[in-house]
């Protein structure tokens, strides 16, 4: 008992240490180990022994948690790009949840964010990003039916993400 109150105590100082670190980070480009997936759009790092969460910047992937589908094969997918790798990081800002914004390059000099869209396993997030690259990505991935354009009509995450109405 005595562990879970001392964790409880000391978690808001992570995330609070987190949210400041990644503030610090903002537009500014540099390397860091991927020690963690949570889904198709975001990772976590390890950048000088603080963990640090990234929101890949211009893409929205299928919802892994809601079980939206290729949810599950997104999160495959970024992990076979990157997990366990040295990356470099070009942030860009942060989210609303404290969550930096940033484009990742792996070990190989492949663009993680534009290799999520090739590879049918993210929509181009208008919504943030107007960079006509990711659009023309997106629409190459679609014309050749890959990843979850095999669908006939793909719900957008931003879609999926909205309550239901009763």
């Amino acid at each position: 008992m005595g562990r879970l109150v001392t964790l409880l105590l000391l978690l808001p100082t992570w995330v609070c240490a987190q949210n400041i670190k990644a503030k610090q980070l903002q537009h500014r480009t540099f390397t860091a180990k991927v020690i963690r997936i949570i889904d198709g759009d975001t990772m976590e790092i390890l950048y000088q022994k603080t963990p640090i969460k990234i929101r890949l910047a211009h893409i929205d992937c299928p919802e892994k948690r809601s079980k939206q589908p290729f949810g599950t094969h997104a999160k495959t997918a970024l992990s076979n790009l990157c997990f366990g790798q040295q990356v470099t990081i070009n942030s860009q800002n942060s989210d609303r949840y404290g969550r930096l914004v940033a484009i990742i390059t792996n070990a190989k000099k492949q663009i993680v964010n534009q290799e999520m869209i090739k590879l049918g396993m993210a929509w181009h997030f208008t919504k943030y990003s107007t960079d006509k690259n990711y659009a023309k990505l997106e629409q190459e991935a679609r014309k050749k039916r890959i990843g979850l354009w095999r669908e006939n009509n793909p719900t957008p995450p931003w879609n999926w993400r909205k309550p239901k109405s009763a």
